[in-house]
């Protein structure tokens, strides 16, 4: 059980960095529909990006699976677990408009 509830509160910590990243590079990216958040939480390119798009969703994906990492092995969980549900939260939240990936790996506007 401690493994699960350390599991939810590293995920609580991991979505309060997560937003302040959001309010990153991409955040016109994610507005014109050029980039969404995926199921495994990460960021996803829709269709086509500029360079500068794809460097920077790149970047973005690297400090996420590291924090993924880290997290999965101070509470003993999966990084399959850890990136599933930070996926899950990441997509509950979300605006309207912008793009998710839904389970079936198809891009959709929320």
């Amino acid at each position: 059980m401690r493994p699960r509830l350390s599991l939810a509160v590293a995920t609580l910590i991991l979505l309060s960095a997560l937003n302040v990243a959001r309010a990153d590079a991409l955040d016109s990216a994610r507005q014109a529909g050029e980039v969404g958040e995926r199921a495994d939480g990460m960021v996803g390119v829709v269709g086509q990006a500029s360079p500068q798009v794809a460097q920077s969703v790149a970047a973005i994906n690297a400090q996420r699976l590291a924090t993924y990492k880290d997290i999965a092995q101070r509470t003993g969980t999966s990084l399959d677990a850890v990136e599933a549900q930070a996926g899950q939260k990441l997509i509950a939240a979300t605006p309207s408009g912008q793009f998710v990936m839904d389970a079936s790996g198809q891009w959709r506007r929320k």
